[in-house]
């Protein structure tokens, strides 16, 4: 005669109801490996009201950002050229795994943070390969409204 199978309080607890979906632990995934660079790009864009840092490796791929705004400045304080510095070791710190050490730098817009990202720069421990100002200028630009008549 065949034995029937008796279920026991923990072997109903551990089993799903029938047709209830399971919910599976997903292993965590860990931070992307970035790979060991010493030279690389920093763009600033310094404009009248904010400054934005971004520094990539040599293909242009950006590796960490930062703006005044992000760091906490509000207003017309985003532009300051201490807003800049603080911007810069905000970016650095978020890829000082990387080892970037030798960098171009590449600085557009007429803003205050110009000369106080490039300070920072040498402050942060970056040395700097060369600068170049990417700044668009107008040859001839767009054409002027016309006068005003009263």
């Amino acid at each position: 005669m065949p034995e029937a199978k008796l279920a026991t309080p923990v072997d109903a607890a551990a089993a799903p109801a029938k047709g209830a979906k399971v919910n599976k632990a997903k292993p965590k995934k860990g931070k992307k490996a970035r790979a060991q660079m010493t030279q690389g790009k920093v763009f600033i864009q310094a404009t009248y009201n904010n400054t934005i840092v971004s520094l990539a490796d040599m293909n242009g791929n950006v590796l960490a950002w930062s703006s005044a705004g992000k760091v906490g400045f509000k207003g017309a304080k985003k532009a300051t050229p201490y807003a800049a510095s603080v911007t810069v070791r905000d970016a650095a710190e978020k890829i000082k795994d990387i080892g970037l050490k030798d960098v171009n730098v590449y600085i557009s817009g007429v803003g205050q943070g110009r000369e106080g990202a490039l300070r920072a720069l040498n402050a942060n421990g970056f040395n700097v390969l060369s600068m170049k100002d990417v700044t668009p200028i107008p040859h001839n630009g767009c054409r002027p409204p016309r006068p005003r008549r009263v």
